[in-house]
């Protein structure tokens, strides 16, 4: 059975009449007459009885015209879908971290949208850690992850985000007034960490490391809004990137003195792996749109 033989059979079922079911279809009647007959063959059923100079749908004809049409159908929807996507539309699957949940993605998206040639794509969002985020990447469930850089040679890393480390603390806080502290000051109080699993939380703790610092951590986290909270109700310090959505009214923020940290944020997709227009047009205006430029503490507010 073949697509073919099923629009054959739907245009006969309609004009009720070979010849003029084959002059729609441009095939000779002879033609047309032995592709329903080799259906009709496969199928274990006829199909059409003659009526006069024209034909009817049997019984068995008429239950199979529906499943046929359906069928046709789906079909062309499909055809439709997929010529869509080859052209401006299409839907589009992004991971990121947590901390871009807030303004970063949304924002950066809904611009993307706003553009004439993308009225028709449509996002799926999934938020989690990078090595998730990752993994869904890597099994094509994702077209592009937002998140930590990995020493993984099938994707492509683009930098999208740069952001200065600060140290946070508590209004009311000793260390209030002050714009710098040194990064010594995270073994004198209570920490809030983030996840083991969060490429964050790695990285935080190779740093304590490399400086020989241990840190109380006396809770771990998975974003940045749990631990400013957690903060802001004097259940330690932390250290976390410089992002804006940090709120001073909460806690307060203090460069470091003694050391440059920056935490870096890529975009990343699988190498050599065919990409619809639409994910490379968002590629793309990602790294138009993306800014490498620190974001100091000073411009978190």
């Amino acid at each position: 059975m073949t697509l073919n033989q099923l629009y054959y059979f739907q245009t006969v079922a309609r004009y009720e009449n070979y010849r003029k079911a084959a002059e729609e279809l441009y095939l000779s009647q002879p033609s047309l007459s032995r592709s329903i007959a080799s259906l009709e063959n496969e199928l274990g059923v006829q199909l059409f009885e003659k009526n006069g100079r024209g034909v009817n749908l049997t019984k068995g004809g008429k239950l199979f015209l529906e499943y046929a049409e359906r069928i046709i159908t789906e079909c062309e929807i499909a055809s439709s879908k997929m010529k869509e996507m080859a052209s401006d539309g299409g839907k589009i699957d992004i991971g990121y971290v947590f901390p871009l949940a807030s303004h970063y993605i949304p924002h950066n998206v809904r611009n993307f949208l706003n553009m004439k040639e993308n009225r028709n794509v449509t996002f799926n969002f999934f938020q989690n850690h990078t090595s998730a985020i990752a993994k869904k990447v890597k099994s094509g469930e994702l077209d592009v992850g937002f998140g930590g850089y990995m020493e993984r040679e099938e994707f492509e890393f683009f930098p999208v985000l740069s952001e200065e480390m600060v140290v946070i603390t508590p209004k009311g806080h000793e260390l209030e007034g002050q714009e710098a502290v040194s990064i010594q000051e995270i073994r004198r109080y209570p920490v809030i960490g983030y996840d083991r699993e969060s490429w964050l939380g790695n990285y935080t703790r190779q740093l304590y490391r490399r400086l020989s610092i241990r840190p109380n951590i006396v809770v771990e986290c998975p974003d940045e809004h749990s631990i400013v909270a957690l903060v802001s109700e004097d259940f330690g310090i932390a250290l976390v990137p410089g992002i804006r959505e940090i709120d001073e009214k909460r806690v307060n923020i203090h460069r470091l003195n003694d050391i440059e940290l920056m935490h870096h944020t890529f975009m990343f997709w699988m190498k050599d792996r065919y990409q619809l227009p639409a994910v490379e047009r968002f590629i793309e205006y990602m790294k138009q749109k993306s800014s490498s430029r620190v974001l100091p503490a000073s411009e978190t507010k």
